[in-house]
């Protein structure tokens, strides 16, 4: 059985991600820091037919993180999809630092602490898969456009920075059968955006599940939306 892992499944686009793995058989590991939301996600998806358990992971504590790699017996996908926006505003004039580093902390160092610590375990895996999901306001050329968004200091960049940090781990992986991408889920409704957004979770959590669920001969190092590849 194909087992994922999920960060940030509690809610929003990670549950949907879950959902959707669960729904082909999977079995899914919720991962997400906050207990009651964690469990309610995962008595959710069994009442929906999953094979789903929970997982505490808060990717910002180095012992959380370590005890969740710890906890499986078995890895095949990675999805990182835990992220914040940020205190607003944003502007880069005025900024506070400390949002700054906040951000960082949670959207690019937290990848990096769980995808080390689950690597010993995916490279067991026959198939192993790491999505990590992104956003278009992270696309430089995007932003050059003027088409990324409000000014955010903070998110944006944090996500250019995420999809450079990507692309060294596709490069030291490189003639492995580990694949690894980056999923832009669209403007979607979600706590992040104080549901603006016009795409539903569902939508959202559509191409993490396609890169999910590659195969072997699919690509590596891409970053992907539901209309194709995102410029970087």
């Amino acid at each position: 059985m194909t087992t994922a892992l999920i960060t940030g499944a509690n809610k929003g686009i990670g549950y949907e991600i879950a959902a959707g793995l669960g729904a082909l058989g999977w079995r899914v590991g919720v991962g997400a820091r906050d207990d009651r939301r964690r469990e309610e996600a995962v008595e959710k998806l069994r009442a929906d037919g999953a094979d789903a358990f929970g997982v505490p992971l808060d990717v910002t504590d180095d012992e959380s993180v370590a005890a969740a790699a710890a906890s499986l017996d078995r890895l095949d996908v990675l999805v990182n999809n835990a992220g914040i926006t940020g205190d607003t505003p944003q502007d880069p004039s005025t900024i506070d630092l400390d949002i700054l580093r906040t951000v960082l902390e949670t959207n690019v160092f937290g990848v990096i602490r769980t995808t080390n610590a689950m690597l010993p375990l995916l490279r067991r895996s026959e198939h192993p898969r790491i999505v990590t999901v992104s956003s278009g306001v992270g696309s430089l050329t995007r932003q050059s456009a003027g088409q990324a968004g409000p000014i955010a200091i903070g998110y944006s960049p944090s996500k250019t920075y995420l999809n450079a940090v990507t692309l060294q781990y596709v490069r030291e992986l490189e003639g492995t059968n580990i694949k690894i991408n980056l999923a832009c889920p669209g403007y979607v409704a979600t706590d992040l955006n104080g549901h603006q957004g016009h795409r539903t979770t569902q939508q959202g959590a559509a191409t993490p599940i396609r890169l999910a669920t590659l195969p072997d001969d699919g690509p590596t190092g891409g970053f992907f939306e539901d209309a194709g590849e995102v410029p970087w």
